[in-house]
């Protein structure tokens, strides 16, 4: 039986020694393939791989440990693009498609997070996320903004026709003090100034421009004795003339205040909401 001798890590000489032994020390781990040996009876050292008696001894002593699954190929999360592209939706659904959307973000970012790498998107689903809660939280301010724009107006014309009242009223205290004679018309600011607390009322809060006055006198009324004028006459009317303007429709706004409606204040002292249709009615006559 040949026999051999081999050259170990240590640089020392081991053998001679049969094959069977050798392959008890291949699988210790004694030796490997570059280990250098030497045939019995010959002065050559050479690799154990070259020798052609040996070359089998790594196979059938060795067996290299398996190979590791392939790490499969990391996919886009479908739920992450649904997402955003429902989330950006939503400005065309009234809400709905923002709701579905940040539901589906919030699930697609749990999915994501628990899948150990095998699923992407973590951006989308997050911007999806992000982009319908915005939605969510824009379009309720978007539906109340004209309910508060029709209660400001509300309130505007509320406080315009106080306005037109107290003008009406200081107008008739006027003429209580001055033997039944209503103001002149080209004074008539000055004249029932006195018979106010403040000029805010000679100021509406919805008029375009800034006036000192945004009220006009019927001038027919100008200095009539008030027991000769019917109480459904005109007498305080919007105008853009300023302080003491006085006229007649021709003195009129041409564009309402208050939501297609005009305010008037008639002789008797009472202010009526007039539409457009409605002006065209009018008594300027004494």
């Amino acid at each position: 039986m040949a026999t051999y001798t081999i050259i170990g890590d240590d640089g020392k000489e081991y053998g001679p020694v049969p094959v069977e032994e050798m392959r008890q020390w291949f699988a210790a781990g004694r030796i490997n393939a570059s280990t250098r040996v030497r045939a019995e009876n010959t002065g050559e050292w050479k690799p154990l791989s070259d020798f052609p008696e040996l070359s089998a001894l790594p196979q059938k002593s060795f067996t290299p440990p398996p190979l590791p699954p392939p790490i499969p190929k990391a996919k886009l999360s479908g739920l992450a693009v649904a997402s955003l592209v429902v989330g950006i939706g939503g400005v065309f659904t009234c809400g709905i498609g923002a709701l579905v959307g940040l539901i589906l973000g919030i699930i697609a970012l749990i999915k994501i997070n628990n899948s150990k790498g095998r699923l992407t998107g973590h951006g989308l689903a997050l911007s999806g996320t992000i982009v319908s809660a915005v939605f969510l939280c824009v379009i309720p301010v978007a539906m109340l903004l004209p309910a508060l724009a029709a209660a400001k107006n509300k309130a505007q014309m509320i406080l315009c026709v106080n306005n037109e009242k107290q003008l009406a009223l200081a107008v008739r205290i006027y003429s209580g003090s001055h033997n039944g004679q209503l103001p002149h018309a080209a004074t008539w600011c000055d004249d029932i100034k006195p018979n106010l607390d403040s000029d805010r009322y000679f100021i509406c809060p919805s008029a375009g421009i800034t006036n000192r006055c945004d009220y006009a006198f019927n001038t027919k009324l100008d200095g009539i004795d008030e027991s000769k004028i019917s109480p459904s006459t005109v007498m305080i009317f919007e105008s853009d003339g300023g302080w003491n303007a006085s006229g007649g429709p021709e003195l009129m706004i041409s564009k309402p205040r208050h939501a297609r409606t005009y305010l008037v204040a008639f002789a008797d002292g009472s202010v009526q909401i007039l539409r457009e249709s409605q002006i065209g009615n009018l008594r300027w006559d004494p």
